[in-house]
């Protein structure tokens, strides 16, 4: 009776998790219909629920990942494992290399290490000039082991569209980092930096949570970042112009 009793509760309970898991996804208040229930109990398991990302919501997710790697792809290597390993997420089984303890500590010490040389006015350009090597190919293999299960030339397709989010969020990088070297104080390439770590740690996370929100929001910053590289172009020609009609 004891044992029926329990199986009992726990089938409510994961009833409830699920209702709530969908209420939350749909951004509804969540309602807990079920007696005798504890509400955190369904609560709590609902919020552990791992997304199992298929179709859309994948094309969104990668989006997100792509566009994070473009920003620190060792902070959205880490994010990805740690959130699968804390049952937040479930990644294709092409992905589960990146749940490896070892590759979440090499990524979260070279996290580390970009954290603090990122920081630094001059050699902050020489390294994400370097990472242009590391986090377009990488984005790009994340989105060709993603999209494993669709046909070559579908693959092929959503590897080279990874690759080109990645480079728009990086070079987006590139330039504001280049506006912002020539001012006197550090600060606000210290406040850059940072505000860039918070966005990709923020974003990954809450791409498990709300695929589509977060997909809108890095889609958003991808727009303003093809404005603002367009703008740093013309500025620069501009200032070429100006450089030589006074040197004539």
């Amino acid at each position: 009776m004891e044992a029926s009793l329990d199986a009992w509760r726990c089938s409510l309970i994961l009833s409830d998790a699920l209702t709530i898991h969908a209420e939350l996804q749909a951004g509804n208040r969540p309602r807990v219909v079920s007696y005798g229930i504890r509400a955190t109990d369904s609560v709590l398991l609902a919020t552990r629920i791992p997304l199992i990302p298929t179709g859309t919501e994948l094309t969104a997710f990668m989006v997100v990942a792509c566009f994070s790697a473009g920003l620190n792809v060792y902070a959205t290597v880490a994010m990805l494992g740690l959130l699968s390993r804390a049952g937040y997420l479930a990644l294709p089984g092409s992905l589960h290399g990146i749940e490896n303890w070892y590759v979440i500590g090499s990524c979260c010490l070279l996290f580390l290490v970009e954290l603090v040389g990122d920081k630094i006015p001059v050699f902050d350009l020489v390294w994400n000039a370097a990472q242009t090597f590391v986090r377009i190919p990488i984005a790009a293999l994340l989105a060709y082991a993603a999209a494993s299960g669709l046909p070559p030339y579908k693959q092929i397709l959503a590897t080279l569209l990874g690759a080109s989010i990645a480079f728009l969020a990086h070079g987006g990088k590139m330039a504001a980092r280049v506006a912002v070297t020539h001012s006197p104080e550090p600060f606000s390439n210290m406040a850059l930096s940072v505000s860039e770590d918070a966005a990709v740690v923020f974003l990954t996370w809450l791409a498990t949570r709300h695929p589509y929100t977060a997909a809108t929001i890095a889609l958003v910053a991808l727009a303003i970042t093809v404005v603002a590289i367009r703008a740093v172009v013309r500025a620069l020609r501009k200032l070429l112009r100006d450089a030589e009609r006074v040197l004539a």
